[in-house]
């Protein structure tokens, strides 16, 4: 698998966006709806699945698009060539508040596992793919189910966080506890699994939720200040409820959680 070589840019502090540099024949897959801006020459077309060689020939196109809606995301995925001589750039924005951060797949043994709508572009022949949880623990309390991104290949990807971002280098057997909807990202050889925060108190009263992501080296984590499932549930709830859901009454997805309502109970941070 060898992805195009492309250079890049990102742009803003708060609201950031990144642009794609394309020489000739070079092209860049992204999420549908995150297209911001591109020059004259850059064309762009609409794709089952990510388009990669792995997911070569229409069975395969099926299969790719498949596993996006098991991520929630959406079936089709755009991509964006360079059909001219000379370099063009296409750029692409963040959807919320927080930073773009650039993944050199290269430099993670060619794997890298995120959650499911942190995914923004990546260089065309990168594989955006499936990640399963094999412990129930992780799957029913991570706040991110079952289902995981992974993205594969040797050429950069680009994902989105909501607030502040912190990298992580844990060294071999160190543990970091974190929110489990403030994760990011990890590289592969990261022991991601669930851990009971304990405690009567701190069950009933701390407003964490009942469990943290435990994540143990070795490897590289990526973590986010304000995951937009929080951002959203603030807003929610300083919005004027009506008198009924057909006026206005909002509804509060969760961070992912499996288990709907409940998993705001067993997920972090509601104190709201």
């Amino acid at each position: 698998m060898t992805a195009h070589e492309i250079d890049y840019r990102i742009y803003g502090e708060e609201m950031q966006y990144v642009e794609i540099e394309l020489d000739p024949q070079e092209g860049v897959i992204a999420e549908a709806g995150s297209f911001m801006m591109m020059d004259d020459g850059i064309k762009m077309e609409t794709i089952f699945g990510d388009g990669s060689e792995k997911n070569k020939g229409f069975l395969g196109s099926i299969l790719g698009a498949g596993k996006r809606i098991l991520t929630g995301e959406n079936l089709f995925m755009t991509a964006f060539y360079n059909t001219v001589p000379g370099k063009k750039n296409v750029s692409f924005a963040s959807p919320y508040p927080g930073k773009i951060i650039p993944i050199d797949l290269t430099e993670f043994r060619g794997k890298f596992i995120c959650q499911k709508d942190a995914f923004l572009c990546a260089a065309k022949g990168v594989s955006v793919g499936i990640e399963f949880s094999k412990r129930l623990g992780r799957g029913l309390f991570g706040g991110e189910g079952f289902i995981m991104q992974k993205l594969e290949g040797d050429g950069m990807a680009f994902v989105h966080a909501g607030g502040t971002t912190a990298k992580k280098e844990l060294k071999s057997g160190e543990i970091l506890r974190v929110d489990t909807g403030c994760i990011i990202g990890f590289t592969q050889d990261i022991d991601y699994d669930i851990e009971f925060i304990g405690g009567i108190k701190n069950t009933i009263f701390g407003g964490e939720g009942l469990f943290y992501a435990k994540l143990q080296g070795p490897g590289t984590v990526y973590i986010q200040s304000l995951p937009f499932s929080r951002l959203a549930g603030r807003v929610l709830a300083s919005a004027p409820q009506g008198g009924g859901k057909d006026k206005g009454e909002g509804k509060d997805k969760g961070e992912g959680s499996i288990l709907g309502g409940l998993g705001n109970i067993l997920d972090g941070d509601n104190r709201f």
